[in-house]
């Protein structure tokens, strides 16, 4: 596993290569739709965002509210296909980094390439585990969305999977082919 820190640089993300496994520790922010169309809609019309898009990560999640002594509830990685039509945007901005599940469109990947961005893949389903890797968590914009309102997060050795690296490799498409390639 490569230990890597966040926000990520350019020579970070062209050191990943799809396939790598990675602990991040640094600053990541969370935010799904709602509030992906509000950072874009804040670009369009020249207002300032509620943080410095320049080598950011964003993780895809809407975490679960904590119990009692905990940072954060739940926090596992939501669709990233609903951000699709967001990402391109936000990474001509700065964003360097997404984690989330599943493919991306064509044009995300493009993007990608372009920007020099990359898109990790976090275990669905092990949101309560992922939230032990959350140290702080601070709501800090459009908290009427509750789950969804973007949280500036400080981790800690948070378990991801390069899928999409910024030269557009996608273990999405090489993963399955290799697989039917192997002899049983």
């Amino acid at each position: 596993m490569k230990q890597i820190t966040a926000p990520f640089t350019q020579s970070i993300v062209e050191s990943l290569t799809a396939g790598d496994t990675v602990l991040i520790t640094g600053t990541i922010y969370t935010a799904r739709d709602a509030a992906h169309k509000r950072l874009c809609e804040a670009i369009a019309e020249g207002r300032p965002l509620p943080f410095d898009l320049r080598d950011a990560v964003i993780y895809y999640v809407g975490p679960t509210p904590p119990q009692p002594g905990q940072v954060i509830g739940a926090a596992g990685p939501t669709t990233s296909g609903r951000m699709d039509a967001y990402a391109p945007t936000l990474m001509e901005h700065g964003l360097r980094g997404m984690i989330g599940k599943g493919e991306r469109t064509q044009a995300v990947v493009d993007s990608m390439k372009k920007h020099t961005a990359v898109y990790l893949a976090a275990t669905g389903g092990a949101g309560a585990l992922l939230s032990h890797c959350i140290l702080e968590s601070e709501t800090i914009a459009y908290e009427d969305l509750g789950t969804e309102a973007i949280r500036r997060l400080t981790v800690k050795d948070f378990p991801a999977t390069v899928v999409i690296d910024c030269q557009g490799n996608n273990l999405y498409e090489t993963a399955p082919a290799a697989y039917s390639r192997r002899k049983v």
